[in-house]
């Protein structure tokens, strides 16, 4: 169990640190997805230059951060490097223990299949979340011809609502081992009625919020 809560623990922090890289703009400014060598910064000044050729390449440095200079694309770089590098340490965190226990034979039955479902869900996030960011790496216009600087609102959603599920299974998981493992049932109850429809309505919120947030909707109010 120390070992799912411990994966518990890094998704959470995984979307605080999501959240922040999209607050302050560091979503775009890593355009290749280069999951074994990105997980070194550029070295050198060289590199810094290089990458940062490659950022001004992209529609968000050209029509809203064309005033950056290198120290300002070094911070929103290090918001980006830390949210991948945060992703690539909890496939380690996942993948290592998976692979002992799974030698060692404490893996079986129900519990093999879920946490199998786990480590494809954590895959299928890392694709989601380069999937999302692709979108902001190309020209995108909207309705009117505008061209659009931002990440697909509904990629973000996806992600977002994807890296939820993958937490609630890991959680979902937890559970089972240490109360026994139960089918998911409607008993009826009033408790379980309103317990669904909670559920119901937090993942409408979270969907909402991705939205308001890909769109920049929340600037629409200013108090």
């Amino acid at each position: 169990m120390i070992w799912l809560l411990t994966g518990c623990a890094m998704i959470a922090l995984m979307v605080v640190i999501g959240g922040i890289t999209r607050l302050t703009g560091s979503g775009l400014s890593i355009t290749e997805w280069d999951p074994i060598m990105g997980a070194l910064p550029p070295m050198d000044d060289a590199a810094w230059q290089a990458a940062f050729a490659k950022y001004k390449l992209i529609p968000e440095y050209q029509l809203v951060n064309s005033h950056m200079q290198l120290a300002d694309f070094k911070e929103i770089f290090f918001w980006e490097w830390a949210h991948r590098n945060w992703g690539r340490l909890m496939g380690i965190v996942f993948i290592v223990p998976f692979l002992f226990f799974w030698r060692t034979g404490f893996l079986k039955g129900w519990l093999m299949k879920r946490t199998l479902w786990i480590m494809v869900g954590g895959g299928v996030v890392a694709s989601l979340g380069w999937f999302m960011v692709l979108s902001g790496l190309v020209d995108q216009r909207d309705a009117n011809g505008q061209l659009l600087v931002s990440v697909s609102h509904y990629r973000l959603a996806i992600h977002l609502c994807a890296a939820f599920t993958v937490f609630c299974m890991v959680l979902w998981t937890v559970f089972d081992i240490r109360s026994g493992r139960r089918g998911i049932q409607a008993d009826g109850s009033t408790a379980g009625l309103w317990s669904r429809a909670l559920l119901v309505l937090l993942a409408v919120q979270i969907i909402w919020g991705a939205f308001t947030a890909g769109l920049d909707a929340g600037h629409g109010y200013n108090t």
